[in-house]
């Protein structure tokens, strides 16, 4: 999932999605729907409700973790307006990025029953939706100009917007316990992107909370990420971890990781409003075949180049090689599969520390205690990263 962090807390109680607006909010829907979006909305970017207090406590409890990017411009995220001071309107659209359906109703039953096999995050499986998303904006964004004479400006997590808030005032969906948008349409399952705009449009009204009593998604984390509903700790998140996180994994983390080297989807797919969620109508969004279950042994030997093939035009190219392949050690670890041990052990001479740490973390995971003595006598005189000497003293 894409990492949360809006700490938008408990929506507005209004009632969800509304049409308001006029001709002109009427004729955007249809050229943003002709587009290829699959949901718009109208929001006043003056008011994103209390996401911007909630995001200053998120930064002073260190949640955010390495995102220091967060802290950097807090205030213009809490206050959209301080982005751009002409901003009138915020048009925000959503893309449907449902998985097919026998895979977002199976998928963690599948993953406990074979964790030989790579499990990405569903968002990272079909084309990176950065570009998708702002392709189409600009096109949105040409002819509001065109049509009507205003100035536009997009995002899509390319300036500190924090578009979550900006989708439930514009009655797309409400943050969910787990901190991401949930609609009543789409589930879970939605990229987002903003179109702010000089043009003067009526605002939706403010999606209501539907989460009642539910707490499924909280229940389902492996980590422990949430410490109260409608709050994450980022530094606990395996999406953040695999993707985010730019050194060591913690090792209280590597074992709930299990098979998941990109993200992760737990909190998202057990959402009981899945039930309406439609898989991706969109070719360029829906998962592409070769990276909704491989093997993790075809991973393990990825140099920056083969990287670089392998995931070309997917959000996992922005993660690194490194980071990438320190999270398939991980999960090799977590396989059981002893008949790996010789693809770690070639991971023993990496350049990244960070993958020759985790390699020997897998390794003591899956060698008896003899095996692994001999690769640490073999390595471990001729290692100089403090980092890695320390999992070898440590193993499994």
């Amino acid at each position: 999932m894409p990492i949360s962090t809006s700490e938008a807390g408990a929506p507005a109680s209004s009632d969800a999605p509304s049409a308001a607006g006029g001709p002109e909010t009427a004729a955007i829907r249809r050229r943003a729907l002709e587009l290829g979006f699959d949901a718009v909305g109208f929001a006043d970017p003056a008011d994103i409700g209390a996401a911007g207090e909630r995001l200053a406590a998120f930064i002073a409890r260190g949640w955010h973790g390495d995102m220091g990017w967060l802290a950097e411009r807090a205030a213009v995220r809490g206050a959209p307006k301080l982005l751009w001071p002409e901003a009138a309107s915020a048009i925000v659209v959503a893309a449907n990025y449902g998985p097919r359906r026998e895979r977002a109703g199976n998928r963690l039953l599948d993953r406990l029953r074979r964790p030989h096999l790579a499990n990405i995050s569903i968002y990272a499986q079909g084309r990176d939706y950065h570009k998708v998303l702002k392709k189409r904006l600009r096109r949105l964004g040409r002819w509001l100009a065109d049509e009507h004479g205003a100035d536009c400006r997009l995002f899509v997590d390319t300036a500190p917007v924090m578009e979550k808030p900006l989708a439930q005032m514009a009655g797309l969906g409400w943050i969910g316990k787990h901190t991401n948008l949930v609609s009543r349409n789409f589930g879970s399952w939605l990229f987002l992107g903003v179109l702010m705009t000089t043009l003067d449009l009526a605002p939706a009204k403010a999606a209501a909370d539907r989460c009642g009593r539910c707490r499924a998604c909280l229940d389902v984390c492996p980590t422990d990420a949430f410490p109260a509903p409608y709050r994450l700790d980022a530094r606990r998140c395996i999406s953040y971890l695999t993707i985010e996180h730019k050194g060591h994994i913690p090792r209280e983390f590597r074992r709930a990781i299990g098979n998941r080297i990109f993200g992760c989807d737990d909190c998202l797919a057990v959402c009981p409003w899945n039930k309406f969620a439609r898989m991706a109508a969109d070719a360029e969004l829906r998962p592409r075949r070769d990276l909704e279950g491989p093997a993790l042994a075809e991973f393990a030997a990825l140099d920056d180049d083969a990287f670089r093939d392998r995931f070309a035009g997917t959000a996992v190219k922005r993660t690194g090689r490194d980071r990438f392949v320190r999270n398939v050690m991980i999960a090799l670890g977590n396989s059981g599969e002893r008949a790996v041990a010789p693809l770690l052990a070639q991971r023993l001479g990496d350049a990244s520390p960070l993958v020759r740490a985790m390699a020997v973390w897998a390794l003591g995971r899956l060698l008896d205690r003899a095996a692994f003595e001999r690769l640490r006598r073999r390595h471990l005189p001729h290692e100089s990263d403090g980092n890695v000497r320390d999992e070898w003293a440590a193993p499994g």
